[in-house]
C-alpha cells in the first residue's frame, strides 16, 4: 500500500494547495445542493419556498454533521497514524465509520418520519410554509443514508490522499442537481418537490463515486471484517471527530432558535414573520459559503497536520498553522468588503419579493457578517485542534461562538427587536476570539516545548558564516577526487568548504540546511544536494571519471590495488543504479570531469 511520506518532505505551502483547494471546491459543491434549490426555488416558488427549505435546513444539517463526526474523525485518525506509521487499524476505523454514518442516517429517516409535521412546527414552519417544508422534507429524508456515507468517505478519500477525487465525485452530484432543479421546476412542473427529486439524484451518483473509490485506495483495504464494531476504534475515531459534529450540530440549535425567535419578533414588527424567516435562510446560505472556504483550507491542511504531528515534525506543523490562518484571513477580508459594499447583488441572487424583504434582508446581512472574519479564524483553530488529536480542546473550542451566539440571540432582541438577533453574531465573534486567541498562544508555546525536546544535540561550531551568494554541493563517484576539487574551488571563491571531515555537524539534514543558510559555500557528498533540492541558490555538481583514472586515485591514496580490483565491479554496478536515481530527482545537474571542473565552477559562480 502507498504510503504518504511526502506530507513529511514536501514544501508546506505546495501541500496545502494541493490539499486545501479541491477540499474547499468539495465543501462549496456540497453547499450548492442546498443552495442552487433555495435559488431557484426563491425564483420559481417564491420566498415562502425559501423559508420552507429553511425549515428542513436544520435537519440536513444534523445529517451532515453525523457524517462529520465519523467522516472526519477517521480522517484525522488516518492522517496521525500514518504518520505514527502505525496503520493496522485503518481499514476497520474506515469499515466502522462507514457503517455508524449509515445507521445515523436510518435513525434520522425513522424520526423524521415518525414526528411527520408536528417536528416541523417545531423546528420554525408556519401556517404558510408548513405544505412546502413537508413536500420538500419528506423526499429529502430518503436518500439520508446514503449522502452520509457518501460525506464520510468523502473526508476518508482526502486524508487518503486523493483530494480531486472527493472533489469530481461531489462535482457531479451538484452539476446534475443544477441541471435537475430548473427541469423539474419549470419544465415538468414539480415545484418544490422537483428541487427535493434533483438534490437527491446527485447525491446518490456522488455516493456511487466515492463506494468506487474503496476498489483503488492508497493507504488501506478495506474488506467485510472491517464493517465489524470494534469499540476502542470508534471511541478513537468518535473523539476526533466530535468538534466537527458539535459545530455542525450549533448550527443546528442556531437554525432553530433563530427560526423561532424570528417568527416570535417578526410577528410584532412591520415586517411579518415570514420575512425575516426568509432573509435568515439567505444569510445563511451566503455564511455558510464564506465558512466552508476557511474550513475548507483546515480541513484540507488536516492530513498534512495529522501526519507531522504523529511524526513529530513540529516546524511543519507551526508553517501549517500560520498558512492556515493566513489564507483564512485574506479570503473573509475578501469576503467581507463585497457583503458590505454589495449587500442588493447577493440578496437578489436569492429573489427579491418586495421592497419591504429587500430592506430588511440588506440590513440584516451588513451586520450578521460584519465579523465573519473572526467567525471563521475562530473555526480553522478548533479543526487545527482536532487535525493534531487534540479532541478535548478542540471541542469545546468548536461551539464556543455558537453557545455565545445563543445566548446574546435570546437578550439582545428584547431591547432591539428582531434585527437584535442579527447583531448577537459580531458581538458573540469579539468574545470568541478573544478566547480563542489564547487557547491558540498557548498551544503555540506547546509546541515550541515539543520541538525542544525532539531536537537532537549536533555540533555546530564548525559552521563558518559566509557572504550571502551560491551554494555548491559535489556528488562524485568514488576516486574522482571530489575532496580536493571542492577544497579547490572554496579556497578560489573564498568560501568554506565542507567534507567528511565535518561529519558530526553535516550527518543530519537539518544542519545541512543550517550550513546552507550561513552563506556561500561547497559541500562535498552527504546527499546535501537532495537536502538542499528546493534552495534557490543551488548549483550541482556530478563528478565523474574513468575506472583507470579512478583505480589509479584510489590506489595512490589507500596503497591496496588487489581489494580495490575485487570490489571495483561491484561498485560500479552500484554507481550505476545511484546514477539512475539520481537523474529522476534532481532538477538539473553538471557533469564534469576533474580535468576542467575547477574553470566551469567560476564560470557559473
Amino acid at each position: 500500500m502507498e504510503q504518504n511520506n511526502y506530507l513529511g518532505t514536501e514544501k508546506v505551502g505546495v501541500l496545502l494547495r494541493k490539499f486545501a483547494v479541491p477540499c474547499i471546491f468539495s465543501l462549496i459543491i456540497s453547499c450548492l445542493y442546498n443552495i442552487v434549490d433555495q435559488i431557484f426555488v426563491g425564483n420559481g416558488v417564491g420566498y415562502l419556498g425559501n423559508a420552507a427549505t429553511g425549515v428542513i435546513f436544520p435537519i440536513t444539517v444534523i445529517g451532515w454533521g453525523v457524517s462529520l463526526l465519523f467522516g472526519d474523525g477517521a480522517a484525522a485518525d488516518l492522517s496521525v497514524s500514518l504518520g505514527k506509521n502505525e496503520t493496522q487499524d485503518i481499514p476497520s476505523s474506515v469499515g466502522n465509520s462507514m457503517l455508524c454514518s449509515f445507521l445515523g442516517g436510518v435513525i434520522i429517516i425513522a424520526v423524521s418520519y415518525l414526528l411527520g409535521d408536528n417536528l416541523l412546527r417545531l423546528i420554525g414552519a408556519t401556517d404558510a410554509n408548513l405544505s412546502l417544508a413537508h413536500d420538500y422534507g419528506f423526499i429529502i429524508y430518503f436518500m439520508m443514508p446514503l449522502a452520509l456515507v457518501q460525506n464520510t468517505l468523502a473526508s476518508i478519500i482526502r486524508a487518503d490522499g486523493s483530494p480531486r477525487y472527493a472533489m469530481c465525485a461531489m462535482l457531479v452530484g451538484a452539476v446534475l442537481n443544477i441541471i435537475g432543479d430548473p427541469v423539474a421546476i419549470f419544465v415538468l412542473g414539480l415545484g418544490i418537490k422537483g428541487a427535493a427529486y434533483a438534490t437527491i439524484l446527485g447525491q446518490f451518483v456522488s455516493f456511487l463515486i466515492c463506494v468506487l473509490y474503496l476498489t483503488r485506495s492508497k493507504t488501506f483495504q478495506i474488506s467485510l471484517k472491517s464493517f465489524i464494531p470494534r469499540a476502542n476504534i470508534l471511541k478513537r475515531v468518535i473523539a476526533l471527530g466530535t468538534s466537527s459534529f458539535l459545530t455542525q450540530l450549533s448550527i443546528v440549535v442556531i437554525t432553530v432558535v433563530n427560526n423561532v425567535l424570528l417568527v416570535k419578533y417578526g410577528a410584532t414588527s412591520i415586517y411579518g414573520a415570514d420575512i425575516p424567516l426568509a432573509a435568515f435562510v439567505v444569510i445563511m446560505k451566503l455564511f455558510q459559503i464564506v465558512l466552508n472556504i476557511a474550513i475548507g483550507i483546515a480541513a484540507g491542511a488536516q492530513p498534512i497536520v495529522g501526519y507531522n504531528y504523529g511524526a513529530r515534525n513540529y516546524d511543519r506543523v507551526q508553517q501549517l498553522l500560520k498558512l492556515i490562518i493566513k489564507w483564512t484571513v485574506i479570503v473573509c477580508a475578501v469576503c467581507t468588503i463585497l457583503f458590505e459594499a454589495f449587500p442588493l447583488l447577493f440578496i437578489r441572487m436569492f429573489g427579491a419579493d418586495g421592497e419591504l424583504y429587500t430592506k430588511f434582508a440588506v440590513l440584516c446581512l451588513r451586520i450578521y457578517l460584519s465579523l465573519i472574519i473572526f467567525t471563521c479564524v475562530q473555526k480553522v483553530c478548533a479543526i487545527f485542534l482536532q487535525s493534531i488529536g487534540h479532541a478535548k480542546a478542540a471541542a469545546p473550542l468548536s461551539v464556543l461562538r455558537d453557545v455565545l451566539l445563543i445566548i446574546f440571540s435570546l437578550v439582545v432582541p428584547v431591547f432591539c427587536g428582531v434585527t437584535g438577533i442579527f447583531a448577537a453574531a459580531p458581538i458573540a465573534d469579539i468574545i470568541a476570539i478573544i478566547i480563542t486567541g489564547a487557547v491558540m498562544v498557548r498551544l503555540w508555546k506547546s509546541l515550541e516545548q515539543d520541538k525542544k525536546k525532539t531536537k537532537p544535540e549536533v555540533n555546530v561550531q564548525g559552521i563558518q558564516a559566509s557572504s550571502p551568494g551560491v551554494i555548491i554541493t559535489i556528488a562524485r563517484e568514488h576516486g574522482t577526487a571530489g575532496k580536493y576539487i571542492g577544497q579547490l574551488a572554496a579556497k578560489k571563491l573564498n568560501i568554506p568548504c565542507y567534507y567528511k571531515e565535518m561529519t558530526a555537524i553535516a550527518a543530519q539534514d537539518k544542519v545541512i540546511k543550517k550550513i546552507a543558510e550561513a552563506g556561500s559555500c561547497v559541500i562535498v557528498g552527504r546527499s546535501a544536494d537532495y537536502v538542499l533540492r528546493h534552495n534557490k541558490n543551488l548549483v550541482r555538481v556530478f563528478i565523474y571519471a574513468p575506472k583507470e583514472y579512478r583505480v589509479r586515485n584510489v590506489m595512490e591514496m589507500y596503497g591496496d590495488p588487489h581489494q580495490y580490483e575485487l570490489c571495483m565491479d561491484s561498485l560500479n554496478d552500484l554507481v550505476s543504479c545511484w546514477l539512475i536515481l539520481y537523474t529522476k530527482i534532481s532538477q538539473w545537474s553538471i557533469e564534469l570531469s576533474p580535468s576542467f571542473l575547477y574553470n566551469r565552477i567560476v564560470n557559473i559562480v
